[in-house]
């Protein structure tokens, strides 16, 4: 189902399983999400404008400009996600 531009196989999330599914494209396993790293993870939900929307993404959820996401901007990335992406991440 295409949500936004953002396809999906499952239309809700926990925290938790947002963070694992997160954790799966942090490919120099640092902790942290880079610009690339988000790309390929709206990329892989067959969104579209990927680039763009990763960009978006970090500039609105990376509170403390260090160009990447860390746990503390899961939060921020999260409210993104559900306002501009139509994803349903409920946070308790």
């Amino acid at each position: 189902m295409a949500i936004r531009g953002v396809a999906s196989s499952r239309e809700d999330m926990t925290l938790e399983e947002f963070k694992e599914w997160l954790k799966q494209f942090d490919a120099d396993g640092d902790g942290k999400i880079s610009r690339n790293e988000l790309r390929e993870a709206l990329r892989r939900r067959g969104g579209w404008f990927t680039t763009w929307r990763a960009g978006k993404a970090l500039r609105q959820a990376d509170k403390n400009s260090s160009g990447f996401l860390d746990d503390s901007e899961i939060e921020n990335l999260i409210a993104f996600a559900q306002k501009d992406l139509g994803m349903k991440v409920s946070t308790w």
